[in-house]
């Protein structure tokens, strides 16, 4: 069996691999730099490492071709990066070009790794692959992600692609980048304040996520999609789990996202002149206090996908950003004093932000 991947590099992409291979694939994974380091990985695991770009279509066509099975994994995701403009470039245009190609080759089966952000705010509701909102988004990867999965994958659906498409929701384990490992990193090295604790999101283990991909490969509906997602927690009860965990004492202050948001502007301006975590940029300031929640009952019932217990993932996880929190420390300590020198100046203006509102009500 021939599987071709692309985003084979990336965090999810290469627990796919790994799992792939453990069964028996023949991977090939497109790489823009096959001798970069997670791409000599990838080699040394036994995948087929071809160089290419989703957006250019003749670099994959001969390394897709013959394949019984083709996974789109590659994505832009960044919250807070101030050039978003590559976001609708690799997110729409390089997802339609690579499930055009592969229904144009004939490939039998494509999994499409959509997103539970395109559901946009759920606003405290707990909802299914049913679910639609075309809008407002929240971010330019909600946006972005909402066009590929509304506009491009399900149109090839209805002409008679055999696209399946995978919706995860938070993804978290070793090795990730996303907003949540940033937010991990932060509560691990001691966050005075927490703002928007009410913001919740579904968690669930990288490996867990990839073996879902590979389910709905094997198991699922053709046209279907399928939502992967753990458990919804607010991120103030998950910040206090975390100190439940690690033995590490929780933020002090927690600011609901009603009084952080309007300090957006402020937080963009800060973020222009002194850096930020992403977690803390002025697009993650607009997101506050947002429910991005999903059921997975659908995936655990046709696929027999299942999530491992949050405590042993974290755990896991919070080990790992111990070990790498040494070498950062080392390889970035002026860069680490610039971010908390910015979040210091944050907590100030937040606490300036609630300070007038308070004055306004009194007022009235």
């Amino acid at each position: 069996m021939k599987a071709f991947v692309t985003g084979g590099t990336g965090f999810i992409g290469q627990r796919v691999i790994e799992k792939l291979l453990a069964r028996g694939y023949h991977v090939v994974a497109l790489a823009r730099s096959p001798l970069s380091e997670s791409a000599r990985r990838l080699t040394a695991l036994g995948a087929e490492v071809v160089a290419g770009d989703i957006l250019d279509v003749d670099s994959m066509r001969e390394p897709m071709t013959g394949s019984d099975v083709v996974f789109h994994i590659a994505a832009w995701y960044k919250i807070g990066d101030p050039n978003p403009a590559q976001a609708e470039i690799i997110n729409v245009g390089g997802t339609r070009k690579v499930l055009r190609l592969a229904y144009e080759l004939g490939i039998p089966k494509i999994i499409y790794t959509s997103t539970v952000a395109v559901f946009g705010d759920t606003k405290g509701k707990l909802v299914d692959e049913t679910f639609y909102q075309g809008g407002p988004f929240l971010s330019e990867y909600d946006r972005t992600k909402w066009l590929a999965h509304y506009k491009v994958a399900l149109p090839l659906i209805e002409r008679g692609a055999p696209i399946i498409i995978v919706m995860p929701g938070g993804v978290y384990g070793p090795g990730d980048t996303s907003t949540i490992a940033d937010m991990m990193r932060l509560f691990y090295r001691g966050m005075p304040f927490l703002p928007g604790p009410e913001t919740t999101l579904t968690y669930a283990h990288v490996d867990d996520i990839a073996e879902g991909h590979i389910l709905a490969a094997e198991k699922g509906r053709v046209g279907e999609s399928y939502v992967l997602a753990g458990p919804a927690i607010p991120l103030g009860e998950m910040f206090e789990f975390w100190g439940y965990l690690t033995g590490k004492r929780p933020p002090q202050l927690y600011v609901p996202a009603s009084l952080v948001k309007p300090s957006a502007p402020l937080v963009g301006a800060v973020s222009a002149v002194v850096p930020l975590p992403p977690a803390f940029s002025q697009e993650a300031t607009e997101v506050l206090g947002a429910t991005y929640m999903a059921s997975a009952a659908k995936a655990r019932s046709e696929l027999g996908w299942q999530t491992r217990p949050l405590q042993n993932g974290m755990l896991e996880t919070f080990a790992w950003i111990a070990q790498t929190e040494l070498t950062r420390q080392r390889d970035s300590d002026n860069e680490a004093e610039r971010q908390l020198a910015g979040l210091a100046l944050v907590a100030a203006l937040l606490l300036f932000v609630i300070w007038l509102l308070g004055r306004r009500r009194n007022k009235k």
